[in-house]
C-alpha cells in the first residue's frame, strides 16, 4: 500500500491543498478505500493534519475508509423506499450481517452503504448488490438474496 501511495505522490503533484481530493480519489481507485496509512502519508506530503483530511474526505460520500467486501450492498433510503419500509429493511440487514453502513464484514463478504436514491422509486423498497437492483424487498426476500451471495 505504501508503494501505491508513494507512486501517486511522486507524479509531481503540487503540494497545494486543492490537490488533496484528486490524490484521495487516486488512492481509493488503486486500493479500493482510504486506509489510515494512506491518510498519514498524505498528511505528511501536504503538511496538513489527518483530522483535516478526514474532515474533507468525510464530506464526500464517494470516499470510504474500510476495505470493500466481495459484494457491495446499497440500501436505498430515498422517500419512496423509506415510506415502503427501507429503514426496516436496513435494520434487518444490519442484524443479519452484523455491520452498519460504511462497514465491511469481518470475512470481507459484504460492505454496506445507505444511499439517498437509486432511481427505482416505483419498485420500492430496493436494495442493490454489486450493480444489480433487487426490488420490492422484504425481510424474507432479503435473507434469500443474501444466501445467493455465499
Amino acid at each position: 500500500m505504501k508503494d501505491t501511495i508513494d507512486a501517486i505522490l511522486k507524479k509531481h503533484i503540487p503540494k497545494e491543498k486543492e490537490n488533496l481530493i484528486p490524490v484521495l480519489q487516486s488512492v481509493q481507485k488503486k486500493e479500493g478505500y482510504i486506509s489510515p496509512e494512506s491518510v498519514n502519508r498524505i498528511s505528511d506530503y501536504f503538511r496538513i493534519s489527518r483530522s483535516s483530511i478526514y474532515g474533507i474526505a468525510t464530506f464526500y460520500s464517494q470516499f470510504r475508509f474500510n476495505p470493500p467486501g466481495r459484494h457491495s450492498i446499497k440500501i436505498c433510503l430515498g422517500t419512496a423506499c423509506h415510506v415502503q419500509g427501507g429503514d426496516f429493511i436496513l435494520k434487518a440487514l444490519q442484524a443479519e450481517i452484523g455491520i452498519s453502513p460504511g462497514e465491511t464484514t469481518d470475512d470481507m463478504r459484504f460492505d454496506l452503504d445507505r444511499v439517498a436514491c437509486l432511481g427505482c422509486c416505483a419498485l420500492a423498497p430496493v436494495v442493490m448488490v454489486d450493480n444489480k437492483i433487487h426490488s420490492r424487498m422484504s425481510v424474507i426476500k432479503l435473507k434469500e438474496l443474501l444466501n445467493k451471495y455465499e
